[in-house]
């Protein structure tokens, strides 16, 4: 777009994803920002990078019209500090943290001149919330939230997976990709006011096992990761670890050994590995003997480890040798000589 133009368009852009805002900036003569809308039913998600700028919802916006969203916003690297007024409280959002507001309640929330602002931003209808989780959160309002650890580590890998890999999903995914963004939102406010006891048996199962899942992929690599350490790590016994998986229509060990194995795959096929050992690899992935891995790969694959990335690595010279071989498709017929 046309340098002068580019602000007020993104001030179109902002007013068709977001409540009503007032939206200022000191580089709106060449302003530069950029922004793609993704839906999950009522939910919309918007990744975006923008030059530094305010935004403030006003009382007399508010009562011209309020669609009744919480508004929570994922803070990328890259972006600078964030300003958040809500509430009468005042934070500085920094890299991975989370914020949530209110769009029924004032808000200014700005971006330090100097900075970009780099993140997600997520519009959730209350109304997908019950009355008690609905007031779990008004206590949350305008508070920064860590995205480093527990629930908030495991919203902010799934808010960035989400958007990273959104043409993966199908369309009938989408009530399942919904109920997980509840579920994790629901599961960081009860955490944080300690009032887990308030959710639903299923809502809490579900929660126990997102948490879980993600502290298996952040350990895999360990040799001395088991379902028992697992367990142990979550304050549960093996018993009640198994009923959850069980819930999934799968094993904990089962998951586990699924995960190293398709890592220990992608590392066979990487042609930058190709000189490491397959032991090394095995061990990297969390195999504590490289006989045990030979087998498990082999019973999971149909070929031993050696064999899979001596074919890998056969099809991909074959294909490179292809491409020096072949002239490029020009979509035309060939010329006759």
């Amino acid at each position: 777009m046309a340098p002068d133009s580019r602000f007020d368009l993104w001030r179109e852009a902002m007013t068709a994803m977001m409540p009503p805002m007032h939206i200022s900036s000191q580089h709106s003569s060449d302003f530069w920002a950029h922004t793609r809308l993704l839906t999950l039913d009522d939910v919309l998600l918007w990744p975006v990078a923008m030059q530094a700028s305010r935004y403030r919802r006003t009382p007399e916006l508010i009562r011209r019209g309020d669609p009744g969203f919480y508004h929570l916003t994922l803070v990328l690297p890259g972006s600078g500090r964030l300003r958040v007024d809500h509430q009468g409280l005042r934070h500085f959002s920094l890299v991975s943290d989370l914020y949530i507001l209110d769009t029924s309640q004032p808000c200014d929330v700005e971006v330090e001149e100097n900075e970009l602002a780099v993140g997600i931003g997520v519009e959730i209808p209350r109304t997908n919330f019950p009355l008690a989780t609905e007031r779990a959160i008004g206590r949350m309002l305008g508070r920064r939230i860590s995205g480093q650890e527990g629930f908030g580590a495991v919203l902010s890998h799934f808010l960035s997976h989400l958007v990273s890999r959104n043409s993966a999903h199908q369309p009938s995914d989408m009530p399942r990709l919904k109920q997980m963004l509840l579920d994790l939102v629901t599961g960081i406010v009860s955490r944080e006011l300690d009032a887990e006891e308030s959710l639903s048996t299923e809502t809490r199962r579900r929660n126990k096992f997102l948490l879980i899942r993600s502290y298996i992929h952040q350990h895999y690599h360990d040799p001395g990761l088991t379902p028992r350490t697992v367990a142990a790590a979550h304050f549960i016994s093996p018993r009640q670890l198994h009923r959850l998986f069980e819930a999934e229509r799968i094993t904990a060990a089962a998951y586990i050994r699924g995960l190293r194995l398709a890592e220990a795959r992608r590392r066979l096929a990487d042609p930058a590995l190709y000189t490491t050992s397959v032991q090394t690899i095995a061990q990297r992935c969390g195999f504590a003997s490289a006989a045990h891995f030979s087998r498990s790969f082999s019973a999971a694959y149909g070929m031993a480890p050696r064999e899979y990335r001596e074919l890998e690595h056969r099809q991909q010279l074959d294909t490179e040798l292809r491409a020096l071989v072949l002239p490029p498709a020009t979509g035309r017929d060939p010329i006759p000589v």
